[in-house]
């Protein structure tokens, strides 16, 4: 069994939680809780692409804005 995370052939959503971390997540997988689909589903590459081109900073916003006081 393959990992599903990995399939260059199946689609996903991106996923956001409260701190804006981003997640690609397979198109068949239930979005847990916390999370919300921002983007998707789409094939694989396209998901990637919105991860890269939508989420600069990688530091959790809470952490970012600990750091910023």
């Amino acid at each position: 069994m393959t990992n599903p995370f990995d399939d260059q052939d199946a689609r996903f959503r991106v996923l956001v939680n409260e701190k804006n971390q981003h997640s690609l997540w397979p198109e068949f997988a239930d979005v847990p809780q916390g999370w919300v689909a921002v983007f998707g589903p789409a094939p694989r590459v396209e998901a990637v692409d919105y991860v890269t081109e939508n989420w600069h900073d990688i530091t959790p916003v809470t952490d970012r804005e600990r750091v910023a006081s």
